[in-house]
């Protein structure tokens, strides 16, 4: 039986690491990314050593922690039916959100993509490091009012964590 152990939000990346986890996501929760610093240092020091898996505020920390900017959205995002296409395919998925805050895709280094856009205001909707197995997205993949459009990024999380290191 696995064992998902939860940790308090300002846990460290080393005490992290020490419950020798298969990979870490960092979840949803309420808050400005810009005032969470210590959650950026901790994506860091997992990025690389663990697959590492981002669900809306926990996208927007993985975007700072790579150097991205985070921006206060006029209305926010906040209920279903939000279309966001996934830009390598051009695939479309209809996702839950309840965010008001997003990553400034400018802001971005080479070394991350966008790999998701927001329809309605071309917000960025997910991330992913190129070389490391990082990856994020604003929306919640784990709600399920209508579709299960977002299912996959689970699949993709379990499929990072049975890589072979190096191998992501």
């Amino acid at each position: 039986m696995a064992c998902w152990p939860v940790v308090p939000a300002f846990t460290g990346a080393e005490d992290i690491l020490a419950l020798r986890p298969d990979g870490v996501v960092f979840s949803n929760g309420p808050g400005d990314p810009e005032r969470l610093p210590r959650l950026c240092d901790a994506v860091r020091g997992l990025a690389g050593k663990v697959p590492v898996f981002g669900i809306c505020l926990g996208h927007q920390v993985i975007g700072r922690a790579f150097g991205g900017r985070t921006f206060k959205l006029k209305f926010g995002h906040h209920g279903g039916n939000q279309p966001v296409r996934h830009e390598p395919t051009g695939r479309v998925a209809i996702t839950v959100q309840n965010h008001n805050f997003a990553v400034d895709a400018a802001s971005l280094p080479p070394e991350v993509e966008v790999t998701h856009l927001n329809l309605n205001d071309r917000t960025v909707e997910g991330l992913r490091h190129r070389t490391l197995p990082v990856f994020s997205v604003q929306y919640h993949p784990e709600s399920c009012p209508g579709p299960h459009d977002a299912q996959g990024h689970f699949r993709e999380f379990v499929s990072m964590m049975s890589a072979p290191p190096g191998r992501n």
